[in-house]
């Protein structure tokens, strides 16, 4: 079987491991301050807040911003739940505006339609490692006045015009989960440029905590482990490598799915580095098999699928008791029923393309 996916662990990681177990020092330490500067060190940015998961890094980003009940935050319905799930737990309320359909990010004129007094801020997510249109969300946010909210959780070393996302908005949050480009095994990251924000996520991160028990206001156990921490370390050295592995795996994939009638290959924005966390396709309606079809024949032939996503967010039964209406947002429908990710991951071989396009190939006459 070619997964969708496949973490790559190495004995550099393993020892990395092992030397903090030896240390004693297991959770929040120096090894996770060290991994901070690098990350931070590595975007560009001028702080790097380790969390325990990539939502915890979103939640800790919209407190630092102090979003509370009565606001209204704009993000995508194409997505994982996370991103908007987290405006609600501030109890402020998600507002979804459309996607771009070739891009499959947000639509900046969708955004622009659904600003109002109670809109306090973005959330930009760079889906499958593609960049937004950080140029036009940058003018909107600074037009009205609104905080620029980054998901960068799958774009680790994605660029927009040669700069790195996580730094063009006000406060952004990566993921570590094992299948993202890069993992700690389970963890997130708050980024950002702003002193105060940056003091903030970290105060809201260990228990409201100034130093050790002295509490200035509430706060929560969200921190990262030295484990953690010694496993994102290695594998940030590696992450350009295996980027651009995936860069090739995508460009070698595009190469023959473009040939194959009923099947669209991703759409690159010109203006950006694409680090294909998932390689997605559209299965048009002229192919010979619907989505679910290819993907049941995918896999009895030894090839791993997934549909990243294949129910919008405001279709979910828990949003559907929040009253949102399922019309909205028609694109995001759309490529729920049209997307399927293939494997690009830097463990995927020259051979396994060449076999995938080939089995394309057959079912697609």
């Amino acid at each position: 079987m070619i997964p969708i996916a496949k973490p790559l662990i190495s004995d550099e990681e393993i020892n990395a491991v092992i030397d903090v177990l030896k240390s004693g020092m297991l959770a929040h330490g120096k090894e996770v301050e060290a991994f901070e500067k690098e990350f931070a060190q590595y975007l560009g940015a001028k702080h790097g807040i380790a969390v325990c998961n990539g939502t915890a890094a979103l939640d800790v980003a919209l407190k630092a911003l102090k979003i509370k009940p009565g606001d209204e935050v704009i993000t995508t319905p194409f997505t994982f739940m996370a991103s908007s799930n987290v405006i609600l737990f501030q109890g402020a309320k998600p507002i979804f505006a459309d996607i771009d359909p070739k891009t499959f990010n947000l639509d900046p004129n969708e955004v622009l339609e659904k600003i109002n007094d109670k809109t306090k801020a973005i959330i930009v997510v760079h889906l499958y490692g593609q960049p937004a249109d950080m140029k036009a969300f940058k003018e909107i946010a600074e037009d009205y006045n609104l905080y620029l909210v980054e998901d960068c959780a799958q774009a680790h070393g994605a660029e927009f015009k040669g700069q790195k996302v996580g730094t063009f908005g006000d406060i952004a949050a990566f993921s570590f989960y094992p299948t993202k480009n890069m993992t700690t095994g389970e963890g997130g990251i708050v980024v950002t440029n702003n002193d105060e924000l940056a003091e903030r996520a970290k105060l809201i991160r260990s228990h409201g905590q100034t130093k050790k028990y002295l509490q200035e206001e509430l706060g929560y156990n969200l921190r990262m482990t030295n484990i953690a921490a010694a496993i994102g370390r290695v594998q940030l050295k590696k992450l350009d490598e295996w980027n651009a592995k995936r860069i090739e795996n995508a460009k070698l994939l595009t190469e023959g799915i473009s040939k194959i009638k009923g099947l669209t290959p991703p759409y690159v924005d010109p203006r950006v580095k694409h680090v294909f966390h998932q390689y997605v396709i559209r299965v048009e309606d002229d192919f010979s098999l619907s989505r679910d079809e290819l993907m049941e024949r995918l896999r009895e032939r030894g090839i791993g699928t997934a549909v990243h996503y294949p129910i919008p967010v405001h279709h979910q039964p828990f949003y559907q008791k929040l009253g949102y209406p399922k019309d909205i947002c028609p694109n995001a429908i759309e490529a729920s029923k049209k997307v399927l990710s293939l494997p690009v991951h830097p463990a995927v071989s020259r051979e396994d393309i060449d076999y995938i396009i080939q089995t394309l190939r057959e079912f697609s006459s």
